[in-house]
């Protein structure tokens, strides 16, 4: 479960998808890597919901605290610092000499080896 806030997107995403802050609307899917812009990930079963009445065309659920299905490319290994990607949406491991402050979404609770775009849990938050 999570801690998750409703907030306003470009367009319906789904659970799993890393999203950040911009777009036409609050928030959009990542599109680059190592953002610094990063909203959260969308849940699919939040324990608490917050501004739970937000309204607008596509009002997703972000996790923003807590453990949560993420989309993901590897490799990642359990334990890893978790970042947006190129791909719209999708996670990676973290590249230490691309750090700056804000682009972690989280840390892998598993590992991924895959490079083709799959689902790990993820923890989310102030890590």
């Amino acid at each position: 479960a999570d801690l998750a806030e409703m907030y306003c997107a470009d367009q319906f995403y789904p659970p799993g998808t890393v999203v950040e802050f911009g777009g036409n609307e609050e928030t959009t899917a990542t599109s680059a890597a190592h953002s610094t812009k990063i909203a959260g990930v969308v849940s699919t079963n939040p324990a608490y919901i917050m501004n739970a009445g937000a309204g607008g065309n596509a009002v997703i659920t972000v996790a923003l605290l807590g453990r949560v299905p993420c989309r993901v490319i590897g490799p990642i290994a359990k334990g890893d610092r978790i970042v947006s990607s190129d791909i719209p949406g999708v996670a990676q491991a973290l590249d230490p000499a691309l750090y700056q402050p804000g682009c972690i979404v989280g840390k892998a609770l598993e590992s991924y080896t895959d490079t083709a775009v799959g689902v790990i849990e993820v923890v989310v938050g102030r890590i």
